[in-house]
């Protein structure tokens, strides 16, 4: 049996138990990080030409101005019809949890080469801060649908 013996002060002690500790700590702390997914930048929209750039970009052909743009105020939290529109937004990549509580706009524009149907579809890109967050496709009417914006891509 082999019996060691060392002789500490009560300093060097402490100081060891304190660096121990520290050690520990960072062990834990760098053990529980994951790298994170490297953040896709997001196109600024802050002009009318941008946002038709944008959709040309996503395959879409539309008329240069919009029909229609509004401003409103999303609320703080999702509620219907908000949260199951941001399911269909979820599904494309954007979200609009990030806005609630924010000024969005939505720009509405002609689309013109949806396939198989010439006119009466409209494509509504939705922009808070100056960067995309929803979007869609629609048409109303006897045959209306709602479908995701970034489809054009595929």
């Amino acid at each position: 049996m082999l019996i060691w013996t060392a002789k500490f002060s009560r300093k060097r002690a402490v100081a060891a138990t304190v660096f121990m500790g520290v050690v520990m700590a960072a062990l834990i702390v760098l053990a529980g990080r994951t790298p994170e997914e490297p953040e896709i930048p997001q196109p600024k929209l802050t002009t009318n030409e941008e946002r038709v750039a944008y959709l040309q970009s996503l395959g879409w052909a539309v008329e240069p101005e919009p029909i229609e743009t509004l401003q409103f105020l999303l609320p703080a939290t999702l509620e219907e019809p908000y949260r199951s529109y941001n399911e269909l937004q979820l599904s494309q990549g954007f979200d609009l949890t990030g806005c609630c509580g924010k000024q969005v706009s939505r720009c509405t524009y002609t689309v013109t080469n949806y396939p198989g149907q010439a006119q009466g579809v409209q494509a509504n890109l939705y922009i808070c801060e100056d960067v995309p967050v929803a979007g869609d496709i629609c048409s109303s009417g006897a045959k209306g649908f709602q479908e995701p914006l970034l489809q054009a891509e595929e």
